[in-house]
């Protein structure tokens, strides 16, 4: 299911076809491409609450992998590559997966 997160943001059929390639996504341009970078914590917490799809208070690495797919249902899924260096990205302890703070 796909989800916008606000109407505001940019919009991300564009942003879909130039990361469509395995191995093209880079989250830190996505993030400054969708807005995601200029928002608020409590914003910010809304999206969080959304990607964690089990409700567990982090996002693994599963959920982490169908990333693209929040925004649009007919995107791909991180590759493996793409996924680790995500989820490395935002794992402040190295347990594995991201925390809300």
């Amino acid at each position: 299911k796909a989800f916008f997160f606000s109407r505001s943001l940019t919009p991300f059929s564009h942003l879909l076809l130039f990361i469509s390639a395995a191995d093209s996504f880079n989250y830190k341009s996505f993030f400054i491409e969708v807005g995601l970078n200029s928002r608020s914590k409590d914003e910010l917490a809304k999206v969080f609450e959304i990607l964690d799809q089990d409700k567990s208070s982090f996002i693994e690495e599963d959920e982490q992998k169908l990333f693209l797919q929040n925004f649009s249902a007919s995107a791909r899924a991180l590759t493996d590559a793409e996924t680790k260096a995500f989820l490395a990205a935002g794992d402040s302890d190295g347990d594995g997966k991201i925390g809300v703070d």
